[in-house]
């Protein structure tokens, strides 16, 4: 059995759609962090996204753990011409709620698709098993990254997959059985 133990990156203080932007972490929670860090497996290793907020959360709850490159593949959706725009000020109001409402292969202006940046996800997710079998996995990525992986463990659809929150610093534990997902918690904050 392998286990995945998501981290969604410290918090950017953005308030607005922040995908593929390279925006640092506010990591100034030490106590949190050092919580965190005691609550992940010791002997796991440890992959980010390759965007700054979540390689600077990798970075400070690694400690002794391996730290495996940082892979692209991990990143948040592209939000494409909605990126770092608030809700409200999205010309295609239309096109936006059907976006969040009904996520699938409706895509943001030069941006990618729910069904896109699942199987971008799950792709990376499937070379980290097979690099890393029956280990425990500490994987620092996005909201929507970890959606996908929740969306997946549970089948759900993803309107319903958006249900779900996935807190700054919180940690989301799936289980690989070789046939399938277990989810063990969601947006567990220690």
């Amino acid at each position: 059995m392998s286990r995945l133990h998501w981290v969604r990156h410290g918090p950017t203080n953005a308030k607005s759609m922040v995908g593929w932007s390279d925006l640092p972490a506010d990591l100034s929670d030490t106590a949190r962090l050092e919580r965190l860090s005691r609550h992940l497996p010791a002997e796991a290793v440890v992959v980010s996204s390759d965007l700054m907020r979540a390689v600077q959360t990798a970075d400070a709850i690694a400690g002794s753990r391996a730290r495996l490159d940082p892979d692209p593949e991990l990143r948040e959706i592209h939000f494409g011409a909605w990126e770092l725009q608030g809700f409200d000020g999205v010309e295609d109001q239309t096109l936006l709620r059907a976006f969040w409402e009904t996520p699938g292969d409706i895509c943001p202006p030069g941006g990618e698709s729910w069904n896109q940046v699942s199987a971008r996800v799950d792709r990376a997710i499937g070379r980290v098993l097979k690099a890393y079998p029956g280990r425990d996995v500490i994987v620092v990525a996005h909201m929507g990254t970890i959606l996908t992986q929740v969306q997946r463990a549970l089948g759900l659809s993803g309107y319903d997959t958006f249900a779900h929150r996935i807190d700054n610093l919180s940690v989301t534990e799936l289980h690989w059985q070789g046939n399938g997902w277990e989810a063990v918690r969601i947006n567990h904050c220690p």
